[in-house]
């Protein structure tokens, strides 16, 4: 049965008759194409032909004055005015297999590892699913062990949820994705690598995910220097690939890096085809996009897995209010703010806790785990209310019993939330070892044993 499965799905890719058209005009990377105008719809895929009779893969993105606008999925170099366009399959179709885990592969699926090809599954996937209908998913699961202190104490992970890592570049998000990658209890990982720097890929994959963090795993990779059209696939690939694995009755862990890149790629794709930009030269199409791409992630239904996706936005120039940064907040279920300052001062992860957000609380934790994580929460916010009036030495010690708290906590408190990559934290531990940091402060502190008097000198008696 498996096998007649996958005959029928090359059945379904075969090409009927094929129609050919010509370039009519090049702007940019946008080819506006003559002769198939009716024959076309966006999305669909084309081949235009170099003056050598190379096949360059390009997709629908619009239509401009009665002429079909392509955009290529490779270089362009050498099609000209005249070259022949010719109308090609569904590019939005995709066949993720078991076979897959372990791999890594490009915006279409072709491996890049040199592992040798990949066996294709037995069914077409599209590469743009609609999420599960709103009133069909379950809600989200119990909490999904992390290994991470900082996340399972104050910002948990729940099966199904979707969080946002907020951060600028060079603070860190890459290794803490692959600390989740590695030490969370997801079956599956699929991780999305979007416009990443071609020098980092290796880097992440050999020291950062290891060996056994990519036994379990797929990757997605599109990097910075491919065309928009590739890295916005790549994205639409990782998601799609997550929701296999997710029918499969398996719970996936679903790493994006970075959403701001999607965002972009979007950015590129929808100028090309004469959108007008708005806010900070972002058309409009990419904030319809965001939700449909994100909302893919999440609880599943009946007997399906669930996704929990983790997404990264870099945000420009730190500014956390700009448009992607916050339309991606409004749509999460949670953020987690990596600081600069913190990343400084030398504590990774570079997680800011006061401005850290995770809308799976207070149902992820206990009574107790709340209540814990509520009391450490409060002194971290004390601390940094006075850590200025600290430093200059403003404060003088007895002035306030709280302020003393949080002063006497801030070293433990910065030990914990400091964790090695190689570092694995059970949740359970991770809430005794807080527990246990709270409760010393609580303990009155031995008196210090008085000093012995210092022997009495006196003047020698005087010699009668």
């Amino acid at each position: 049965m498996t096998v007649l499965a996958g005959l029928l799905a090359d059945i379904e890719q075969i090409a009927g008759a094929r129609f050919r058209g010509q370039i009519a005009a090049c702007s940019g990377l946008a080819l506006e194409v003559e002769g198939l105008e009716r024959r076309l719809a966006v999305g669909d895929g084309c081949l235009a032909f170099t003056r050598s009779g190379n096949p360059v893969p390009a997709e629908v993105v619009g239509f401009r004055q009665g002429r079909a606008v392509l955009l290529p999925f490779a270089p362009v170099e050498g099609i000209g005015l005249g070259c022949v366009v010719e109308q090609a399959g569904s590019s939005a179709l995709v066949r993720p297999g078991p076979s897959w885990l372990g791999r890594v592969v490009d915006a279409f699926g072709k491996p890049l590892d040199g592992k040798g090809p990949l066996l294709r599954g037995d069914e077409n996937r599209p590469l743009r699913a609609a999420p599960p209908p709103a009133y069909a998913r379950r809600r989200m699961g119990d909490r999904l062990d992390t290994g991470i202190r900082v996340l399972d104490a104050f910002v948990p992970l729940c099966r199904g949820q979707r969080l946002g890592i907020f951060a600028g570049s060079g603070v860190g998000k890459s290794t803490l994705l692959s600390m989740l990658a590695r030490s969370s209890a997801a079956q599956v990982n699929v991780i999305g690598l979007i416009g990443e720097r071609g020098r980092e890929v290796q880097e992440f994959i050999q020291e950062d995910l290891g060996a056994d963090g990519l036994s379990r795993s797929v990757v997605i990779v599109a990097t910075g220097d491919e065309p928009a059209l590739a890295r916005r696939q790549a994205a639409y690939l990782t998601l799609a690939t997550a929701e296999y694995f997710r029918d499969q009755g398996q719970d996936v862990l679903c790493l994006l890096d970075s959403v701001t890149r999607f965002a972009m790629a979007q950015r590129e794709i929808g100028l090309a085809a004469g959108e007008p930009p708005t806010s900070k030269g972002y058309p409009p199409s990419v904030f319809a996009e965001l939700p449909r791409l994100l909302e893919r992630a999440g609880p599943g239904q009946d007997r399906a897995g669930d996704i929990t996706g983790v997404f990264t936005v870099l945000v420009e120039g730190g500014d956390h209010d700009e448009p992607v940064a916050d339309a991606v907040r409004g749509i999460l279920d949670g953020h987690l703010v990596l600081s600069r300052t913190v990343a400084e001062r030398g504590r990774y992860p570079a997680v800011d806790v006061l401005k850290s957000v995770s809308r799976a609380l207070p149902a992820c934790h206990s009574a107790t785990e709340n209540a814990t994580a509520d009391a450490a929460r409060r002194l971290l916010s004390r601390y940094e209310a006075m850590e200025e009036m600290v430093r200059l030495g403003a404060y003088r010690q007895g002035s306030d019993g709280e302020v003393d708290r949080a002063i006497a906590a801030h070293d433990p408190l910065q030990a914990f939330l400091r964790q090695q990559k190689g570092e694995t934290t059970p949740a359970a531990d991770a809430f005794t070892r807080l527990s246990a940091l709270l409760s010393a402060l609580d303990t009155p502190a031995p008196p210090p044993e008085p000093e012995p008097a210092p022997p009495k000198r006196g003047l020698p008696a005087r010699t009668r």
